[in-house]
């Protein structure tokens, strides 16, 4: 089901500025870009994203990291875990990261975004913009990931007191063809993050003095 969100105020119009996108990159040893993670609850992905955003600091690379609990308790506080506010969730992130983007910045999306047609749409939106989106897939068993429970929220879904629960009574698939594929329960935190920044070195993102 694809949530089509139509222009609703009426009456208004883009207004262009002096400072262009490209003017913002001068400046920076970067460009824009979002890098995508998306896996099941416990596979990693928040812990790789918190490490990533502190290797790229200490290269003096700008960057902004946007993670579910986070995000769920300001922008999208309003939105449960229904199919629909999954998508809406996902859609207004996709958003963000765009506007992240344009400015210049590294956008890292730590989501379980467990809908292919929702991550791609974001895909879409940052190809629309000529912008990089880089998607992570942290592959780990369900078994692992479940075993590992940090925030205990398998154990609630297995005894029925979280419904729609990713990988229990809701479906996560899988990335097709992702850009990074990280087999988190194999890799280590320093391999992972060292495989991105690499990724981002040859791909342009970051810029190679």
């Amino acid at each position: 089901m694809t949530i089509k969100i139509n222009q609703k105020a009426t009456n208004v119009s883009w207004h262009e500025g002096e400072i262009s996108r490209l003017d913002r990159y001068e400046i920076l040893p970067q460009t824009g870009a979002t890098v995508w993670f998306t896996g099941l609850s416990g596979s990693g992905k928040s812990t790789i994203a918190v490490a990533l955003e502190k290797a790229l600091h200490s290269d003096s690379i700008l960057s902004y990291r946007l993670d579910g609990d986070n995000v769920r308790m300001g922008i999208n506080k309003n939105l449960g875990f229904s199919e629909q506010d999954r998508k809406e969730n996902i859609r207004r992130i996709g958003e963000v990261c765009k506007l992240f983007g344009d400015a210049g910045m590294i956008a890292i999306s730590s989501f379980i975004s467990p809908y292919s047609e929702d991550r791609n749409e974001v895909r879409i939106l940052h190809d629309d913009a000529d912008l990089k989106f880089i998607e992570v897939f942290v592959d780990c068993p369900l078994e692992i990931a479940e075993g590992r429970d940090p925030k205990g929220l398998y154990k609630k879904a297995r005894a029925g007191e979280i419904k729609n629960f990713t990988g229990i009574d809701d479906p996560y698939e899988m990335p097709n063809n992702p850009e990074i594929h990280l087999n988190s329960h194999k890799m280590s935190l320093k391999e992972e993050v060292g495989i991105i920044i690499d990724y981002l070195k040859n791909c342009g993102v970051i810029k190679l003095l």
